[in-house]
């Protein structure tokens, strides 16, 4: 396993970070508990989830690894977790967004789903437009103090919006955010456009969630061909818009010799601003996939040539003002 800082932080990760959000929904609880030991067993360090997890029954997945780290063994010891809070999770008002109240309540929640005392990397999981920073930041402060988290992460911010997170907290004297976790993939490249930029002068590392952009990057028209794979409404939409590109850049992987997900992983991997993108399998082999794109290496050659199927942005303005 290969291992990095998150972002300016000194603390290690590995370069895959294992998402558990198939955990409970799709994924039965026993094969979670053995996902989990095989990535732990591979070097992932590093799990994902957030609070509303299970959605019908938020809170679920982040039970299922709680009972994980429960069976002991160092588990718990050996895994940065991380969660999320923002959404709602439950009709009362104040069981939602980024209160000083409700993330008081949320974090305590998910420390007993996880039966841990601390949380690594404690992520708000979308910008919260009416809740003033000093109140965000003097609540995490509180939460340091008590030793309840150590880092503090954003998820599907603007590049203005972390700006202006960062410079809150140094006003205050606080760490701010070290992590932002963005979709980011060959396909949906409008990070690179201001939220890139800003993670990388802030030192924040990236964390690219939907990897494979929902399995279009994974194969999809040959397993469409050969009726493995069935696709409608937006996902069957977005396969008739990519189709061309996706066939090159599924010709291309087989050129490679290597297979279209672990072709977009390893992609993702040898982009500066990447700490670790998040894979989130459903079942065993999945996460098999995944860690061999670790050894994939891409040279200029072939990084120009995928820029040139799935074209993405120079940084803003000259994107398109120059």
């Amino acid at each position: 396993m290969q291992y990095t800082h998150l972002g300016r932080s000194g603390l290690s990760v590995s370069r895959l970070c294992l998402g558990t959000m198939n955990f409970g929904p799709k994924t039965e609880e026993a094969d979670a508990h053995a996902i989990m030991d095989s990535a732990r067993e591979s070097g992932i360090n590093f799990f994902d989830t957030a609070n509303v997890y299970g959605w019908d029954k938020k809170g679920w997945t982040e039970e299922i690894v709680g009972r994980w780290f429960a069976k002991g063994g160092g588990r718990r010891e050996d895994t940065v977790i991380a969660t999320k809070l923002y959404g709602s999770m439950s009709e009362r008002p104040n069981d939602t967004f980024l209160s000083a109240l409700n993330i008081r309540r949320a974090l305590d929640a998910s420390l007993s789903r996880l039966q841990t005392d601390y949380i690594d990397l404690y992520q708000f999981h979308h910008i919260d437009r009416n809740t003033p920073w000093d109140e965000i930041w003097q609540a995490m402060e509180v939460a340091v103090q008590q030793g309840k988290i150590i880092y503090n992460g954003s998820s599907n911010f603007a590049g203005w919006h972390i700006a202006r997170a960062q410079e809150a907290a140094q006003r205050r004297n606080f760490t701010g955010l070290v992590s932002e976790q963005s979709i980011y993939n060959l396909i949906t490249r409008a990070v690179e456009l201001e939220v890139i930029p800003a993670a990388q002068q802030y030192g924040l590392g990236l964390l690219p969630w939907s990897p494979l952009e929902g399995g279009l990057l994974g194969g999809v028209l040959k397993k469409t061909e050969e009726g493995g794979r069935r696709t409608e409404g937006r996902a069957k939409e977005a396969l008739e818009t990519h189709r061309e590109a996706l066939g090159q850049y599924e010709d291309f992987a087989d050129e490679l010799g290597v297979a279209p997900g672990v072709l977009a992983l390893a992609w993702l991997l040898h982009q500066p601003a990447v700490t670790a993108p998040i894979v989130g399998p459903r079942i065993q082999a999945q996460l098999d996939d995944a860690l061999t794109a670790l050894d994939t290496d891409l040279d200029a050659e072939a990084l120009a040539r995928l820029d040139t199927i799935f074209p993405g942005h120079r940084t803003a303005p000259e994107d398109y003002a120059w």
